[in-house]
């Protein structure tokens, strides 16, 4: 019977197929390790400028989550919050200077030009931009710049696989799938999340909830395989740790959805302050490699500002990655202590501070200061519900991890990436129903704007399948 099903299974797929998957695996697994070794020199090459920046210069130590493991060990200088405004100047002016004479189409957060490469360009990228998007994302973020590894991270990370396909000489269409397949592998390592990764890769290309359905298989394989390198060099595990949260009380839903309208008021906040600052920059009659630093300048007083105004070194997490607050809040005993108030305030920092590092030019990420807000908000409302209705909202933690989904959801228009990305990065999968539920609903309530703009609606939509859609228009006709 085995020996039958062989031979009927070798019938059904001929060699030919067999050595066109083989060599699909290959390409894919090859492009996903070179994404993983960029998000490896990336992580090191951030995490050193900050340490050396911001810790040893500076005298901060800002707080990171429990799997972010660090290089050096902690510097305990005399603390200047002078350079702490001035240090995300220097990172920005030499981040704009690399940018605007390397690779200009490196400036931004990354992660549209990628999707602007898949769509309009026949899925190519410079691999220059990916080695220049290394160096000036390290510059801006570790110098206490406001964004997230992702942008940069997706560039690279596509890089590697536009350059793959460009070398092979193949199709266009096999270059995009390559492109979407690296980003999808440097997300994936750098959040340690490999299948979230894959599904951001398939699902951030529109802005209605569709899926690329011929980038998700190979953005699973090059997603593994960059998680399986990153992590042999820098770790396993997820990024964050959380206590043992559970969901058995249908009533919290209610809770949930207020949180749901809470953190739908946020997104909208944090899309049109971000594009209303890229253009305000845009529009400002300086050179545009001074942008960066004027941005950095500016980040670098809000958190200082944010740091006098709470009066905790938790608000001075509006700079850099700033997940650490994030972990704190997660936290048993600590959430207490934080409060509501700080936590809604440092969602609010995060989104000006992003907007000004990132709408000015800087090299960061978008999604990376999404997950810190949705987590900051969902923290706020679950600690202000705990005490309005303590028998109600038992684990005010648990929102942290709901809010993190709920609002990379409602921005990034990736309900099912962000609830599978959150649950690897928190470890927690438990909390899957309100999350689920979340997402939904600020998906649902969201729909009239959407962070990243060069998104299309559908597949329909996209430049890349014109040719398909009139061929196939044509057919029926």
């Amino acid at each position: 019977m085995l020996r039958a099903s062989l031979r009927n299974l070798r019938e059904t797929l001929p060699h030919r197929e067999l050595r066109h998957g083989g060599k699909w695996l290959f390409y894919c697994a090859v492009v996903g390790a070179a994404a993983g070794l960029g998000a490896v020199a990336f992580d090191v090459l951030s995490l050193t400028v900050l340490h050396f920046a911001i810790e040893v210069l500076a005298g901060w130590e800002l707080a990171r989550p429990v799997g972010e493991r660090p290089l050096f060990a902690p510097s305990s200088g005399d603390r200047n919050a002078g350079l702490l405004v001035v240090l995300p100047a220097v990172g920005g002016l030499l981040s704009g200077a690399i940018v605007a004479w390397l690779a200009p189409e490196t400036a931004g957060h990354g992660t549209d030009a990628v999707i602007d490469a898949y769509h309009r360009r026949g899925g190519f990228l410079r691999l220059r931009a990916s080695i220049v998007k290394i160096v000036a994302s390290a510059l801006t973020l570790g110098s206490g710049g406001s964004g997230g590894r992702e942008g940069p991270i997706a560039q690279i990370g596509a890089g590697f696989g536009s350059f793959v396909a460009t070398r092979l000489r193949l199709a266009d269409a096999d270059r995009r799938v390559l492109l979407a397949a690296g980003m999808g592998a440097g997300i994936g390592s750098i959040f340690r999340a490999p299948l979230g990764g894959a599904l951001f890769a398939a699902e951030v290309l529109y802005s209605s909830t569709e899926f690329e359905a011929s980038v998700l298989m190979p953005a699973c394989v090059a997603s593994i395989a960059g998680y399986s390198v990153f992590t042999a060099i820098r770790g396993s595990g997820p990024l964050f740790t959380t206590p043992a949260f559970r969901f058995d009380r249908p009533l919290e839903l209610v809770a949930y959805s207020v949180l749901a309208v809470v953190l739908v008021l946020y997104g909208f906040l944090y899309v049109r302050g971000f594009w209303g600052a890229h253009r305000r920059f845009e529009r400002l009659p300086i050179p545009r490699v001074l942008k960066p630093a004027l941005g950095g300048l500016l980040t670098g007083a809000i958190a200082v500002a944010a740091f006098r105004l709470g009066g905790r070194d938790e608000a001075l997490s509006v700079l850099g990655f700033g997940f650490g607050i994030v972990q704190q809040v997660l936290d048993a005993p600590l959430p207490v202590l934080i409060g509501p108030g700080l936590l809604a305030m440092v969602a609010l920092g995060k989104i000006v501070a992003t907007s000004t590092t990132v709408g000015s030019g800087g090299s960061g990420g978008l999604f990376g200061p999404s997950v810190f807000i949705g987590g900051c908000v969902g923290g706020a409302v679950g600690l202000a519900l705990h005490d309005l209705f303590p028998n109600v909202v038992t684990q005010p933690g648990s929102f942290v991890v709901v809010g993190m989904a709920g609002f990379v959801a409602g921005v990034a228009k990736t309900p099912i990436a962000a609830l599978i990305m959150v649950s690897e990065i928190t470890g927690s999968y438990s909390l899957l129903i309100p999350c689920t539920w979340v997402c939904v609903l600020t998906t649902s309530l969201s729909r009239r704007w959407r962070l990243f703009h060069m998104q299309v609606p559908t597949p329909a939509d996209s430049p890349a399948n014109a040719s398909f859609s009139a061929a196939r228009t044509g057919t029926d006709g």
